[in-house]
């Protein structure tokens, strides 16, 4: 696996609104994987929970994560960031999960009611596969 920076085409693919699955860790060391909406924003990556989703337990529980994107034209190719969540903070007013509803579907996010909670990502290493493998792998 590869250390940050990642290589622009890499980041380009992390910049649209792909398809993006994240794992996360139960207490008993179980990983659980769910679909998710991301932002690749500076070397990050941000995330939203619903403030009563037992994901985000997990990640104040351990904050070791990876989100697995799939670039949407073509799923054999996709990166994956591994690294932890190293801001937690709520999301005051809406603000982030509305960004990442304009990314994704061009309006703001409409369920209103409950509050949210926003989550960056630090990458500590990352790997892809398709037109993103990269040299560090085996066979690479």
């Amino acid at each position: 696996m590869s250390k940050p920076p990642l290589p622009p085409e890499a980041q380009e693919l992390l910049r649209k609104p792909n398809p993006c699955v994240m794992a996360t860790l139960r207490s008993d060391g179980a990983p659980v994987s769910t679909p998710t909406w991301y932002l690749w924003e500076d070397g990050r990556a941000l995330v939203n929970f619903d403030e009563g989703r037992v994901r985000l337990k997990h990640v104040r529980r351990d904050p070791r994560v990876t989100l697995t994107v799939l670039d949407g034209d073509g799923w054999y190719t996709h990166v994956t960031l591994i690294g932890r969540v190293t801001d937690l903070y709520d999301d005051e007013d809406l603000a982030d999960i509305d960004r990442l509803s304009r990314h994704y579907t061009g309006n703001p996010y409409p369920d209103r009611k409950r509050a949210r909670v926003s989550a960056w990502l630090e990458v500590e290493r990352w790997h892809g596969w398709g037109a993103m493998k990269d040299s560090d792998q085996a066979g690479g």
